[in-house]
């Protein structure tokens, strides 16, 4: 284990992941046909497009358990998708916009329960191929759990009162590994009610809800954030936060 995942030794990669899951599942299992066509955070998407997502991008989580990523390259370029990650995502919204929901409801939860089993099976310090290289099983769980906790924050799946707080936390722990990986030159020190961030010469102090949002690109424009900034209006340090979306 390098010394940047230290942080994220003591939780379970694979607990979160299939309690956000469950969590997703529950919730879809519970809408009414009026319910699907709503808009979620995610810009231009409905709550079911952001199914229709999580579904689409099952394809890619089996190729790296597959180690068969450059069939999946090769199966987007026979589509004909471009735009990186974001035609990826896009052509995998479209493809299923006229299919029965249910059919898709019942595609992502066989594809998703296969990863998760696999990825478990496997154990936090296998290697998975990915598009960016072996990369250890467990930390990619993190990311995919982090997914899944926005994703059901913006269809809006319930989160007791009893889990919030622990919920909100272990996000913040893995937003601050994934800025140590991602963006090493931003500087982060957590306390025990609040997370300080300084990145340019910017810095700010922020409860970790917030700080979380902006690690996952949901804090709204014109966020109190942009007031708490030491400098004044900066929008740069919203920026060097978000890693994980």
């Amino acid at each position: 284990m390098n010394e940047k995942s230290d942080i994220l030794s003591h939780i379970n990669p694979f607990d979160l992941f299939d309690t956000e899951a469950e969590r997703l599942d529950r919730h879809f299992s519970r809408l009414g046909a009026e319910d699907w066509n709503r808009p979620s955070r995610c810009a231009g998407w409905s709550v079911r497009d952001v199914l229709a997502h999580l579904a689409g991008e099952e394809m890619y989580n089996h190729a790296c358990l597959d180690d068969d990523i450059d069939g999946f390259f090769a199966r987007l370029e026979h589509e004909g998708i471009q735009g990186g990650v974001a035609g990826f995502n896009d052509w995998c919204v479209r493809r299923r916009r006229n299919r029965p929901v249910e059919d898709v409801l019942a595609e992502w939860r066989q594809g998703n329960g296969e990863t998760r089993r696999r990825m478990r099976a496997l154990g936090r310090d296998a290697l998975l191929p990915t598009s960016a290289g072996p990369y250890p099983v467990g930390l990619q769980a993190f990311h995919y759990a982090s997914e899944y906790a926005t994703h059901a924050d913006d269809v809006g799946a319930p989160v007791g009162a009893g889990e919030f707080d622990r919920r909100i936390w272990w996000r913040a722990e893995v937003g601050v590994f994934a800025l140590a990986e991602q963006h090493p030159e931003v500087q982060v020190e957590v306390t025990a009610e609040r997370i300080w961030v300084c990145a340019r010469g910017t810095s700010a102090q922020v409860p970790a809800p917030v700080f979380v949002e902006a690690t996952v690109g949901r804090l709204p424009a014109g966020h109190p954030l942009d007031r708490m900034l030491d400098d004044g209006l900066d929008h740069e340090l919203r920026a060097e936060l978000r890693c994980l979306a």
